[in-house]
């Protein structure tokens, strides 16, 4: 696809929409923008802006529109755009239109940024031409034009990335398990499925896709892909990829070789386990040799805002586990806690539902503090759970003043909210340094 020369318009003015519309102005792109927020302040672009509503004579003049991720496909401009047969992509198709190198890419629920950070690393000790792109932070089409036929991209990729994906195909591929999630944009646990398997649809036979054998949606699923294939387990001997035996060995199921032993990994976890065996056979396809893998992921520590330790303060730990953004991630929390735990939660509605997630408090979580506009729908599950330690708040930073009330020397205070940020903060980032700041001030 080419677009010089041609009118392209970038729709969501965040950091990926303006990504993408530095790379189009590079391929010498005739760039408009258009942002749903009416109040937008345009006086710094440089280039036309429609706020709102995209005119009609403005849609017969374009020739592709850019979707950032956090725009949904069916508002209304979207929709004006299908019925004037305006081709639809997004910021990681137009970033791949232009990648050099070779590319992986991590998909699912839970654990994405921490695979995708852990494989990062092995590659950058492997090869330094190494990006670390994607939903992790940097945006795709910012770092794409340093690309080289020998260098690396490791992408982070949310499944509302891959709904205006059209090209794009990684040499290796991960779905590292399927809960449910963002129900509120997809609809159907069905569309969600199916946009995640999207990340293997262009792969060819001699690519990798790596899935997780104890999610029976991927299991079943996988002999639909249209490449190789390789499991990891976190609780029983397979022979196709790794898996955990009982004495928390990583072993290679098809020589019985043990790799490591989770004791020697600073990031614990039946699910840590998982990550790690899906960084470690995504980096193996990738030409990276054991010896560096196992050495970097030994040596790798947990990424910031999930489970991060922040602070001990009179006898009690605290833990930020801000990215625990549902109610899957936050159960994995939970379990990762050896304390009895001050749980805070709530946040941002994505229609998830939360008796599993209380149902996992038993003999962990003493008491649970709930804020924002998921607090009524959490405390309502809690009282069907029989879980009744709860109370509410008005803001984080009472949040964690009443946490410190409640704790006793050995417990801890986790931030671990089972739902997303963005009716409080700008991202869970925000969230999560917010908390730290505040356990620091205690």
């Amino acid at each position: 696809m080419t677009v010089k020369n041609k009118k392209v318009m970038v729709v969501g003015l965040g950091k990926s929409g303006m990504a993408a519309f530095e790379l189009l102005e590079k391929m010498q792109a005739n760039v408009c923008l258009y942002d749903g927020r009416e109040d937008l302040d345009t006086s710094e672009y440089k280039v036309p802006v429609y706020l709102g509503d995209i005119p009609e004579h403005i849609i017969d003049t374009l020739s592709l529109a850019v979707f950032s991720p956090g725009v949904p496909l069916d508002i209304p401009p979207a929709e004006k755009l299908k019925q004037h047969q305006i081709p639809i992509i997004g910021e990681i198709e137009l970033a791949f239109l232009n990648e050099k190198g070779t590319v992986a890419a991590i998909t699912g629920t839970n654990g994405k940024t921490t695979t995708t950070t852990l494989a990062g690393e092995v590659m950058k000790a492997y090869r330094e031409q190494t990006f670390v792109v994607g939903n992790i932070g940097s945006p795709y089409t910012k770092e794409v034009e340093q690309t080289t036929e020998s260098s690396f991209t490791v992408a982070e990729i949310s499944s509302f990335q891959l709904e205006t994906i059209d090209t794009f195909r990684p040499k290796v591929s991960a779905i590292l398990n399927i809960t449910p999630d963002h129900l509120n944009r997809h609809k159907t646990m069905e569309c969600y499925i199916d946009t995640k398997f999207r990340i293997a649809e262009n792969q060819a036979k001699d690519d990798l896709c790596v899935l997780n054998y104890e999610d029976e949606v991927l299991r079943e699923r996988a002999a639909e892909l249209p490449c190789e294939v390789e499991f990891f387990s976190s609780r029983q001997k397979i022979e196709n990829g790794l898996y955990q035996n009982e004495n928390h060995d990583i072993v290679d199921g098809m020589t019985g070789e043990v790799l490591m032993n989770m004791s020697e990994s600073n990031i614990p976890g039946d699910h840590n386990c998982e990550n790690i065996m899906a960084a470690i056979l995504i980096t193996r396809k990738l030409g990276a040799p054991m010896d560096l893998i196992i050495e970097t992921v030994k040596n790798f520590r947990a990424v910031e805002h999930r489970l991060e330790f922040v602070k001990s303060v009179a006898g009690v730990d605290y833990y930020n586990d801000s990215k625990g953004t549902n109610p899957d991630a936050a159960i994995k929390a939970i379990q990762s806690m050896a304390r009895p735990t001050i749980l805070i939660g709530g946040g941002y509605d994505k229609d998830s539902e939360f008796d599993d997630w209380i149902a996992h408090f038993h003999g962990k979580v003493k008491s649970l503090i709930l804020l924002g506009e998921t607090a009524e729908k959490i405390a309502r599950a809690a009282d069907r759970q029989g879980f009744r330690a709860y109370e509410f708040t008005d803001s984080l930073q009472e949040a964690v003043t009443r946490a410190a009330e409640l704790a006793e020397t050995g417990d801890a205070v986790l931030l671990s909210p089972a739902c997303a940020s963005w009716d409080m903060f700008a991202s869970y980032e925000q969230r999560g340094n917010m908390f730290k700041d505040y356990v620091h001030r205690l």
